[in-house]
Protein backbone atom coordinates (compact mmCIF):
# COMPACT_ATOMS: atom_id res chain seq x y z
CA UNK A 1 0.00 0.00 0.00
CA UNK A 2 1.25 3.66 -0.81
CA UNK A 3 2.43 5.93 1.74
CA UNK A 4 0.04 8.21 0.22
CA UNK A 5 -2.95 6.01 1.00
CA UNK A 6 -1.34 5.26 4.54
CA UNK A 7 -1.89 9.09 4.81
CA UNK A 8 -4.90 9.59 3.70
CA UNK A 9 -6.56 6.62 5.95
CA UNK A 10 -4.77 8.21 9.11
CA UNK A 11 -5.90 11.91 7.77
CA UNK A 12 -9.43 10.23 7.90
CA UNK A 13 -8.91 9.08 11.46
CA UNK A 14 -7.98 12.33 12.85
CA UNK A 15 -10.67 14.09 10.79
CA UNK A 16 -13.09 11.50 12.79
CA UNK A 17 -11.64 12.06 16.48
CA UNK A 18 -11.16 15.96 16.10
CA UNK A 19 -15.00 16.11 15.07
CA UNK A 20 -15.60 13.99 18.12
CA UNK A 21 -13.59 15.93 20.76
CA UNK A 22 -15.53 19.34 18.82
CA UNK A 23 -18.77 18.06 19.52
CA UNK A 24 -17.76 16.96 23.01
CA UNK A 25 -16.38 20.27 23.66
CA UNK A 26 -20.15 21.21 22.36
CA UNK A 27 -21.99 19.15 24.06
CA UNK A 28 -20.36 20.05 27.58
CA UNK A 29 -19.68 23.48 27.02
CA UNK A 30 -19.96 24.10 30.67
CA UNK A 31 -17.35 21.50 31.38
CA UNK A 32 -15.03 20.55 28.26
CA UNK A 33 -11.95 20.00 29.83
CA UNK A 34 -12.64 16.45 31.71
CA UNK A 35 -15.22 15.14 28.78
CA UNK A 36 -12.32 15.50 25.94
CA UNK A 37 -9.51 13.97 27.94
CA UNK A 38 -12.48 10.93 28.94
CA UNK A 39 -12.78 10.73 25.00
CA UNK A 40 -9.22 11.08 23.51
CA UNK A 41 -8.15 8.37 26.05
CA UNK A 42 -9.94 6.17 23.61
CA UNK A 43 -10.20 7.75 19.93
CA UNK A 44 -6.05 8.40 20.30
CA UNK A 45 -5.46 4.26 20.57
CA UNK A 46 -8.64 3.73 18.43
CA UNK A 47 -7.48 5.52 15.15
CA UNK A 48 -4.01 3.38 15.58
CA UNK A 49 -5.95 0.24 16.32
CA UNK A 50 -8.29 0.94 13.22
CA UNK A 51 -5.84 1.69 10.76
CA UNK A 52 -4.47 -1.51 11.15
CA UNK A 53 -7.49 -2.78 9.81
CA UNK A 54 -7.86 -0.09 7.02
CA UNK A 55 -3.96 -1.42 6.14
CA UNK A 56 -4.83 -5.03 6.75
CA UNK A 57 -1.60 -5.01 8.90
CA UNK A 58 -1.77 -8.08 10.65
CA UNK A 59 1.62 -7.69 12.07
CA UNK A 60 0.68 -4.32 13.26
CA UNK A 61 -2.41 -5.12 14.77
CA UNK A 62 -0.96 -8.16 16.87
CA UNK A 63 1.73 -5.57 17.99
CA UNK A 64 -1.20 -3.52 19.02
CA UNK A 65 -2.27 -5.85 21.43
CA UNK A 66 1.04 -6.54 22.82
CA UNK A 67 1.67 -3.24 23.68
CA UNK A 68 -2.32 -2.35 25.13
CA UNK A 69 -1.49 -5.39 27.07
CA UNK A 70 1.81 -4.36 28.58
CA UNK A 71 0.31 -0.70 29.18
CA UNK A 72 -3.28 -1.89 30.75
CA UNK A 73 -1.06 -4.59 33.10
CA UNK A 74 1.87 -2.25 34.34
CA UNK A 75 -1.08 0.85 34.63
CA UNK A 76 -3.60 -1.31 36.68
CA UNK A 77 -0.92 -3.12 38.42
CA UNK A 78 0.37 -0.05 39.76
CA UNK A 79 -2.96 1.64 40.83
CA UNK A 80 -3.61 -1.04 42.97
CA UNK A 81 -0.51 -1.80 44.42
CA UNK A 82 0.21 1.37 45.44
CA UNK A 83 -3.48 2.97 46.27
CA UNK A 84 -2.80 6.90 46.48
CA UNK A 85 -5.29 9.64 46.95
CA UNK A 86 -6.21 12.00 44.22
CA UNK A 87 -6.10 15.42 44.20
CA UNK A 88 -9.97 15.13 44.51
CA UNK A 89 -10.10 12.88 47.30
CA UNK A 90 -10.29 9.89 44.97
CA UNK A 91 -7.99 6.64 44.72
CA UNK A 92 -6.19 4.74 42.57
CA UNK A 93 -4.33 7.81 41.38
CA UNK A 94 -1.16 6.59 40.19
CA UNK A 95 -0.29 6.27 37.73
CA UNK A 96 -2.89 7.85 35.10
CA UNK A 97 -4.77 4.70 33.19
CA UNK A 98 -6.62 7.90 30.84
CA UNK A 99 -2.56 9.02 29.80
CA UNK A 100 -0.86 5.97 29.54
CA UNK A 101 -3.67 4.47 26.98
CA UNK A 102 -3.56 7.70 24.83
CA UNK A 103 0.48 7.60 24.85
CA UNK A 104 -0.06 4.15 23.82
CA UNK A 105 -1.97 4.81 21.69
CA UNK A 106 0.04 7.66 20.22
CA UNK A 107 3.38 5.60 20.30
CA UNK A 108 2.08 2.95 18.51
CA UNK A 109 0.76 5.41 15.55
CA UNK A 110 4.40 7.22 15.53
CA UNK A 111 6.32 3.83 15.88
CA UNK A 112 4.32 2.11 13.28
CA UNK A 113 3.34 4.28 11.06
CA UNK A 114 6.03 7.82 10.95
CA UNK A 115 6.41 10.85 13.05
CA UNK A 116 4.12 12.37 10.04
CA UNK A 117 1.00 11.05 12.15
CA UNK A 118 2.44 10.72 15.43
CA UNK A 119 2.63 14.45 16.32
CA UNK A 120 -1.20 14.92 15.91
CA UNK A 121 -1.49 12.05 18.05
CA UNK A 122 1.06 12.69 20.69
CA UNK A 123 -0.87 16.53 20.74
CA UNK A 124 -4.28 14.66 21.61
CA UNK A 125 -2.28 12.66 24.37
CA UNK A 126 -0.74 15.38 26.26
CA UNK A 127 -4.39 16.72 26.19
CA UNK A 128 -5.37 13.98 27.68
CA UNK A 129 -2.91 14.26 30.70
CA UNK A 130 -3.15 17.96 30.99
CA UNK A 131 -7.05 17.25 31.69
CA UNK A 132 -6.54 14.90 34.07
CA UNK A 133 -4.64 17.26 36.23
CA UNK A 134 -6.53 20.22 35.33
CA UNK A 135 -9.47 18.51 36.35
CA UNK A 136 -7.63 17.15 39.99
CA UNK A 137 -8.41 13.67 38.63
CA UNK A 138 -4.49 13.32 39.24
CA UNK A 139 -1.03 14.89 40.18
CA UNK A 140 1.15 15.70 37.60
CA UNK A 141 3.58 12.57 38.71
CA UNK A 142 0.74 10.52 37.82
CA UNK A 143 0.64 11.92 34.39
CA UNK A 144 3.94 11.55 34.01
CA UNK A 145 4.31 8.05 34.54
CA UNK A 146 1.25 7.23 32.79
CA UNK A 147 2.75 8.84 29.20
CA UNK A 148 6.27 7.19 30.42
CA UNK A 149 4.11 3.24 30.69
CA UNK A 150 1.87 4.19 27.16
CA UNK A 151 5.18 5.26 25.57
CA UNK A 152 7.64 2.89 26.74
CA UNK A 153 4.94 -0.40 26.01
CA UNK A 154 4.82 0.74 21.92
CA UNK A 155 8.53 1.34 21.97
CA UNK A 156 9.08 -2.03 23.23
CA UNK A 157 6.73 -4.23 20.72
CA UNK A 158 5.90 -1.64 17.88
CA UNK A 159 8.09 -1.94 14.37
CA UNK A 160 7.93 0.08 11.56
CA UNK A 161 4.95 -0.43 9.23
CA UNK A 162 6.52 -1.68 5.69
CA UNK A 163 4.54 -2.38 2.90
CA UNK A 164 5.15 -1.16 -0.94
CA UNK A 165 8.35 -0.38 -1.89
CA UNK A 166 11.55 1.15 -0.15
CA UNK A 167 14.45 2.95 -1.58
CA UNK A 168 17.47 2.78 0.83
CA UNK A 169 20.48 4.43 0.93
CA UNK A 170 23.36 2.14 2.51
CA UNK A 171 27.36 2.18 3.21
CA UNK A 172 29.11 -0.59 4.34
CA UNK A 173 33.02 -0.72 5.06
CA UNK A 174 33.43 -1.69 0.97
CA UNK A 175 30.41 -0.15 -0.64
CA UNK A 176 27.94 2.68 -0.80
CA UNK A 177 24.68 2.33 -2.78
CA UNK A 178 20.67 1.98 -2.85
CA UNK A 179 18.70 -0.86 -1.39
CA UNK A 180 15.72 -1.25 -3.24
CA UNK A 181 13.12 -3.53 -1.44
CA UNK A 182 9.45 -4.75 -1.89
CA UNK A 183 7.04 -6.15 0.48
CA UNK A 184 3.23 -7.18 0.54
Amino acid sequence: MSHNLVAGYIRHLFLVFAIALNLTLSVFAEEPIPHGGDILQVVVPASGYLTTFFLDDDEGRDQFYESALLSLGITYGLKYTFDTKRPNGGHHSFPSGHTSAAFMGAAFISERYGWEYGIPAYLAAAYTGWSRVENQAHHPQDVFAGAAIGILSSHIFTTRFKNGIVLQPFVDDDAVGLQLSFTW
